[in-house]
């Protein structure tokens, strides 16, 4: 594995586990009045042409990454517009 791909799963990584904790604390506390519903439908969106990208390209840290956030992003989405 080279230097460019190990810097695309290490971005990949961060950049996906800074959703974890909020994901947890929506599934928690069932609080999403901080969250705007636009903004984060359009996050899970653009996450889903990213993840698209990274598929079509075959540029596997950018297609984990994003597959593994929308996930995130999709669960704080669901919840938004359950408990709104």
């Amino acid at each position: 594995m080279d230097i460019i791909t190990i810097t695309g799963f290490a971005a990949a990584i961060l950049t996906t586990a800074s959703f974890l904790p909020q994901a947890v604390k929506t599934i928690q506390t069932k609080d999403t009045s901080g969250i705007s519903l636009f903004m984060y439908s359009l996050f899970a969106l653009g996450t889903l042409l990213w993840f698209l990208f990274g598929l079509f390209s075959s540029n596997m840290p950018v297609m984990i990454a994003n597959a593994v956030t929308l996930v995130f992003a999709s669960i704080i989405l669901v919840y938004k517009i359950k408990y709104r």
